[in-house]
């Protein structure tokens, strides 16, 4: 008679280590996805604003007259020329820095930043940070010339 052979196959205890490793690689790549989605909606909306603060300048410019583009921090809200409005996401911290005159306090204790454009392409200059962990992206109008520039702030710059 022949000698008992194990039968071929994964015992419990290695099946249940597969599925540990599995699980904890699986929490990982969400983990980075969603860290990654995050990301992507500070820059889209951080993209957004500055086309609009660009499109802003350009309208004064060739309108001739003064143009405002405003954000109310607390509801995370934009407003400009000609109608257009925007929602900011609901990710990570939003903070403006404007003009000492340009920053409101609203009937409602709504914090509004603005950002005026003059006709010769000045305005009264305005920084928005849109963070979370540590990184993001910052929009920039400089008060002399009106350039809105767009850059990354934090990790992985």
């Amino acid at each position: 008679m022949r000698g008992h052979q194990p039968a071929a196959g994964m015992t419990l205890l290695e099946m249940l280590l597969v599925l540990v490793l599995i699980a904890a690689a699986t929490l990982l790549t969400m983990t980075a996805f969603s860290g990654s989605l995050r990301g992507m909606q500070l820059h889209q909306a951080a993209r957004e604003v500055a086309a609009q603060l660009r499109f802003t300048r350009a309208l004064a410019i060739r309108t001739g007259q003064p143009q405002e583009f405003v954000l109310d921090v607390r509801q995370r809200r934009w407003r400009a020329p000609e109608g257009r409005r925007g929602q900011l996401p609901d990710v990570g911290v939003l903070r403006f820095r404007g003009a000492g005159g340009q920053q409101l306090l609203g009937a409602q204790h709504a914090e509004l930043g603005v950002v005026r454009f003059f006709p010769d392409g000045a305005a009264t200059g305005g920084q928005l940070r849109l963070e979370a962990a540590g990184a993001g992206w910052q929009v920039e109008v400089g008060w002399l010339t009106g350039e809105v520039r767009l850059q990354r702030i934090g990790e992985g710059r």
